[in-house]
């Protein structure tokens, strides 16, 4: 008799060891993703500092040079080649002393046709005027023969009225003398007020003329100061600097022949990181170490224009002490931004230039693990921590270059 054999059903077993093996390779994967990535580093090529609690006070440091505290540009008027030059640069010069000589032909040929021109327009308005003079002569030459004719009839008629009432003279020689009488007086009447109109314009025409003159004359006398300008002269006394012409070299007008320091004061000048603009106000006061003494100085104008990255601040010297100072002279100032106050600080190092100030590795025993930070201040020496620090913590400060998506520092 056959005995039956049940057969083994595989299925569970295989559906298991499937399940087992997916749960043991998600394990292993999510543990690769999960695990912190380390980097093994020496002690000795980082740099470690503690987290302390110190006064911090926001101020900057920068340079700044001596520069006179007034200046005036030397500029071309008119452009020319320079023909003669009669200082050299570095002398003190006085106000109005010739610096130079420029030449332009063309220039000086235009200035005589203009002057020429202008000349002929004068002598012509003169000419005009005289005209009008000798009209009015004549005019009064006319005025005069016309009253002497008046006066003539009018002898004439008083002479005639009497003749005729005494019955001697003729009715019609008494009426001609009293026609010639009515028109001689008529005449002279409307010539005076033709004379009189006449006048009256001629003086509005006299005055205008005069006008016309005076500007033709104004204007012929700033062409022959303009021509002078091709002498290039000190607008102030001073000391000239930056003044370096070439004979023959040619210059064109409004360009910068040299400038003139007044040897009276001086000023600071600086070129600053645009960083520090909304940081730097006028009025803020600072110090300067001159052979080793502190001397303050106050910021009296902040130039907002940026230009590569750095903005132009001028500062002058508080102090009415008479300092040796000279030109060009280079100092660093210290400009204080707040007042001391205590805080958490950390001492300043390469590790911002990567983060930022937003993270940073803490230092752990043989472990540097990273943390999220944040600087509110800072200023040459100090950060000063907001949160993620607390002090005597340790920290690396040194670059980190090499490890930007390093969790963790392993310190060998």
């Amino acid at each position: 008799m056959d005995t039956i054999i049940n057969r083994k059903n595989n299925k569970k077993k295989y559906l298991t060891i499937a399940v087992v093996a997916i749960l043991v390779l998600g394990f292993a994967a999510f543990s690769m993703i999960t695990k912190k990535r380390s980097y093994n580093v020496k002690k000795s090529e980082i740099t470690i500092k503690s987290v302390e609690v110190d006064f911090f006070e926001d101020f900057m440091t920068f340079q700044a040079r001596v520069e006179p505290m007034n200046s005036m540009l030397v500029n071309i008027v008119e452009g020319g080649s320079v023909q003669e030059i009669f200082v050299s640069n570095g002398d003190r010069v006085i106000q109005g002393q010739p610096l130079a000589r420029l030449y332009n032909p063309n220039t000086e040929l235009n200035y005589m046709q203009q002057e020429t021109a202008i000349i002929e327009q004068i002598n012509n308005l003169n000419k005009a005027k005289l005209d009008l003079r000798n009209q009015e002569l004549n005019l009064a030459k006319d005025l005069i023969a016309i009253e002497h004719d008046f006066q003539d009839a009018k002898n004439l008629y008083d002479l005639n009225q009497k003749l005729f009432a005494q019955e001697i003279l003729a009715k019609n020689e008494w009426e001609k003398t009293q026609e010639n009488f009515r028109f001689q007086k008529e005449r002279m009447n409307i010539i005076k007020q033709s004379v009189t109109k006449e006048k009256q314009a001629n003086q509005i025409q006299i005055g205008q003329l005069n006008q016309s003159i005076s500007i033709m004359d104004k204007s012929l006398g700033v062409l022959r100061v303009n021509k002078k300008n091709f002498l290039i002269v000190a607008p102030l006394s001073g000391r000239l600097s930056s003044f370096e012409p070439v004979l023959g070299q040619t210059y064109q007008q409004g360009e910068t022949l040299g400038k003139i320091d007044v040897m009276k004061g001086y000023k600071l000048m600086a070129d600053v990181d645009e960083f520090y603009l909304p940081k730097v106000t006028q009025g803020q006061k600072g110090t300067v170490d001159f052979n080793g003494k502190d001397i303050a100085v106050v910021i009296a104008k902040v130039i907002p224009e940026i230009k590569g990255g750095r903005f132009q601040v001028e500062l002058n010297f508080i102090s009415k002490e008479n300092l040796d100072l000279r030109q060009g002279l280079s100092f660093s100032v210290r400009l204080t931004l707040s007042e001391k106050t205590k805080s958490t600080v950390l001492s300043k190092g390469s590790f911002y230039q990567e983060t930022s100030g937003k993270w940073i590795f803490v230092v752990h025993g043989n472990k540097a693990e990273r943390r999220a930070i944040e600087i509110s201040r800072e200023n040459p020496l100090y950060y000063e921590i907001a949160k993620g620090l607390k002090p005597g913590e340790k920290v690396v400060t040194s670059s980190y270059k090499d490890y930007q998506d390093v969790e963790i520092l392993n310190l060998e």
